[in-house]
């Protein structure tokens, strides 16, 4: 972790990194079947510096040298196999000798994310082509490896590095890595009734923005805490949580998050202010000005005001400003 720059979030910084696994060539590493590599910068050298890796070659991992044949996914009763694509070797109990070890190794390491690469038969997360008898590929695989990885870790947020180019989905992943970050976090300190409505409450406008149907159903769940057993509590409202933010964040949502906010401003701000801050949303809402535009004028009142209850929400600061995710939204 060294050479990293600190990130406070609400609450206070994480306790201990925050892991994400990675396909080793989106690293650099020269492990790709043509002895290449995929470097991403913004991976490497932006989101690096605030996460710690764990680098995953599933192929290599598993015995395969480098350079090596390719390999793709034939279709086949029951699941597509993994074969090499000239010669026809099924290396697919290979594949899976090794994902079920390796699986049981990082399940120690308390991952909060997993970025793979897409459109590789062991390592994509969707759209992976598969082969049929006719030759022709259809775009409905997933990697032998990811496949299994979704399957054996559900609410770890997964994704591709070429869908972390749309800024959107970018964001949206991050979100959810770092929020689990502080959920893991929270359990670290003891299992409360207390402490997960203290942070259902930090993070009611993030997940708002979200969507307000998860919101709701969240809203319910934490009204019940009296009632359910705190194991049951706390796995019902980590499921609730990675769902609602797999959601978009739109831009008519953060508007609507931002006017809620608006009001818990009115007392103290002056008619110009007010004014102010509806023409940022405004201008927000209707494409004409980034996120960050209306979300830095409000951090300003907050602060300047000290309206505790804002002060508090994850919404804020959901993840290092250092990335600029939101000056893309």
């Amino acid at each position: 972790m060294s050479g990293k720059r600190p990130f406070l979030p609400p609450g206070g910084a994480p306790r201990g990194p925050v892991r994400v696994l990675i396909s080793s060539c989106l690293l650099g590493e020269k492990v790709r079947y043509d002895g290449g590599h995929k470097r991403d910068p913004f991976l490497a050298e932006t989101l690096g510096r605030f996460v710690e890796y764990v680098p995953i070659c599933p192929e290599v991992e598993c015995g395969l040298p480098t350079p090596r044949e390719a390999m793709r996914l034939v279709c086949a009763p029951g699941a597509p196999r993994l074969v090499t694509a000239r010669t026809g070797i099924d290396h697919t109990e290979r594949m899976a000798r090794f994902a079920a070890k390796r699986l049981e190794e990082l399940a120690v390491l308390d991952l909060c994310g997993y970025i793979c690469k897409k459109n590789s038969p062991s390592s994509g997360m969707e759209r992976v082509k598969v082969y049929g008898d006719s030759g022709l590929p259809a775009k409905v695989g997933s990697g032998v490896f990811t496949k299994a990885f979704m399957y054996r870790f559900p609410l770890i947020p997964v994704e591709e590095e070429g869908r972390l180019q749309d800024p959107v989905l970018r964001e949206t992943f991050v979100d959810k890595v770092f929020a689990l970050k502080r959920f893991r976090d929270l359990v670290r300190r003891g299992k409360s009734r207390g402490g997960l409505v203290a942070f259902h409450t930090d993070h009611k406008l993030l997940v708002l923005s979200h969507g307000r149907t998860a919101y709701t159903e969240m809203g319910r769940l934490v009204a019940r805490a009296k009632e359910l057993p705190v194991e049951t509590l706390y796995a019902r409202y980590q499921e609730f949580l990675m769902k609602a933010l797999a959601h978009r964040a739109t831009a008519a949502k953060r508007a609507d998050v931002l006017m809620h906010m608006a009001g818990h401003l009115k007392n103290v701000l002056t008619g110009g202010e007010k004014h102010e801050l509806l023409e940022m949303i405004g201008q927000y809402r209707n494409g004409l000005v980034p996120f960050i535009v209306p979300l830095t004028l409000f951090r300003h009142h907050i602060r300047k005001h000290g309206v505790a209850y804002l002060e508090r929400q994850a919404f804020l600061n959901p993840h290092p400003v250092e990335l600029m995710l939101r000056n893309h939204v």
